[in-house]
């Protein structure tokens, strides 16, 4: 197939192109979409843009690589004690700028900051089976949970540490003073983050670049054009209909991944309509047709996602299920038993610059339920805007266009953003929560993996959102360097390298 044998040139190397000034080979300039909001790490859960410079300031416990396997970070080891209770061995070299230790008592000190009700921190729920953290010496942390959980080590690759007594007397949110491989040289939102590497870093491996920068750039012709006249070295999020342009300069690379990130339409559940209501749920999925939607704005890339909230890429997908098809016949039908045999009006919310055509799909999709009588006020805001409302304020409207995905690629992290409670659900379905419970309390894995099936099935028959398709990891770069490409949202200047 076309898709796989795009899909499978995930890592691009180019002969590296002649430079105006030996200083520029030291330089990286990345292109984002979206704003960085903030630098406090307890206090974002965006991947994309927020955590992914974070992880260039700060360090976690363990870290992800490209290849999606877990290595060690701070934790030069870990290991199950007993079921409820996960041990990590630091290293004890780890230090950060102002010299104070990134030690056991750090770690605590950091995750019982998330923990803390006061803190309001959005990563709190990541972390909520954590009941206890103690300092078993300097260089030895025992997390303790209220239940088995042996995707822990996986969650830890997105917590990262700050300095205890510094963060007393600053504010993490504008400023930072880290133990990663950069340090932080200039932040201002909505228009870029400047690193500097730490000339004698050795925590890891040695950056490859001397300066970072993070521009932000919403619009998608502007970003593309960025990278054409040299001012950028990488974008993604790039229209699939532009990948050919790009490539045809002859200075750059293109391609795209799968990825580990589900599109869909949120249903506000907990308010009318939505609330109570499955029928109309399950009118508007068969409403929308999802491969005319890939085949037209994505060309073909991309795949439909099955009546659940998994990929085949998560623990517990489950197989059984397919994708809900397209039936507009069936979709009236549903409407008038959901109580609207005429037809109503909803609000959709658009957030800008976060996904990939994200207007375009939003406003396409408007017009297919259109057909079946569901009107749609479409409205466009930027996305910090959006995740606000959505995080914060539990005032989401009643569509959204949203993709999500979990670092852990097990159905116990994905699941638990449906689960009743949770800020970011806007679901209430009790048959789910108990499954998804359940699961949590065993570390059989052949156990976990049937009661996910009976979640999964209970999902898709009272849907939390329109199921639409994983949306594919689209690039571009300049052939003077070679970049890994990952597939789940993390960018890392540690996976870019001077082409040779």
């Amino acid at each position: 197939m076309r898709l796989r044998s795009f899909f499978n040139g995930a890592v691009a190397t180019a002969a590296l192109a002649c430079l105006a000034t030996p200083s520029l080979a030291e330089r990286l300039t990345v292109a984002l979409s979206a704003n960085v909001t903030l630098l406090d790490p307890a206090m974002t859960t965006t991947v994309g843009t927020d955590l992914s410079v974070i992880s260039h300031l700060y360090t976690p416990l363990v870290i992800r690589g490209p290849d999606l396997k877990l290595q060690p970070a701070l934790a030069s080891s870990w290991e199950a004690v007993d079921d409820n209770t996960w041990r990590f061995k630091l290293r004890p070299d780890v230090k950060f700028a102002n010299g104070e230790p990134l030690d056991a008592a750090a770690v605590k000190w950091n995750i019982d900051r998330i923990l803390d009700p006061n803190q309001k921190a959005p990563v709190r729920a990541w972390l909520s089976a954590i009941k206890d953290v103690r300092v078993v010496d300097p260089t030895t942390v025992d997390l303790v949970t209220s239940s088995p959980y042996p995707s822990l080590p996986d969650q830890m690759s997105m917590i990262f540490f700050l300095p205890p007594v510094w963060s007393k007397s600053h504010n993490p949110a504008i400023e930072a003073l880290g133990s990663g491989p950069y340090d932080l040289v200039e932040f201002k939102p909505g228009d870029r983050v400047v690193l500097k590497a730490k000339p004698n870093y050795t925590a890891g491996p040695k950056p490859a670049f001397d300066d970072v920068v993070f521009r932000v750039i919403p619009e998608d012709a502007s970003r593309i054009s960025a990278l054409l006249v040299g001012e950028v070295d990488l974008i993604s999020g790039v229209a699939p209909s532009e990948l050919a342009r790009i490539k045809n300069s002859g200075k750059f690379v293109v391609g795209a991944v799968p990825s580990t990130r589900m599109q869909f339409v949120k249903f506000n559940n907990l308010k009318a309509p939505f609330k109570d209501n499955p029928a109309l749920r399950l009118a508007l999925n068969y409403a929308v047709d999802k491969q005319a939607i890939l085949d037209t704005l994505f060309e073909g890339y991309g795949s439909l996602n099955a009546c659940q909230p998994l990929n085949e890429s998560y623990f517990g997908f489950n197989p059984d299920l397919k994708p809900f098809p397209y039936d507009p016949a069936k979709a009236k039908e549903l409407l008038a038993k959901a109580g609207y045999p005429n037809g109503l009006t909803i609000e959709f919310e658009v957030p800008l610059g976060r996904y990939l055509l994200g207007a375009e799909v939003s406003q396409a999709i408007a017009a297919q339920l259109e057909e079946v009588g569901v009107k749609t006020n479409l409205v466009e805001m930027e996305y910090g805007r959006w995740i606000d409302k959505f995080q914060n304020a539990g005032n989401v409207g009643s569509l959204s266009y949203l993709g999500q995905s979990w670092p852990t690629l097990n159905a116990d992290g994905m699941l638990s953003l449906f689960e009743t409670g949770n800020r970011y659900s806007y679901y209430e379905n009790a048959d789910f929560t108990r499954l998804i419970r359940e699961a949590r309390s065993t570390t059989d894995e052949k156990k976990r993996v049937e009661i996910y099936k009976k979640a999964t099935e209970s999902f898709c028959a009272d849907p939390a959102h329109i199921v639409l398709f994983n949306q594919p990891t689209t690039y571009a770069f300049a052939d003077r360097v070679k970049w890994t490409v990952r597939s789940d949202d993390w960018f890392r200047a540690v996976d870019v390298q001077l082409a040779k």
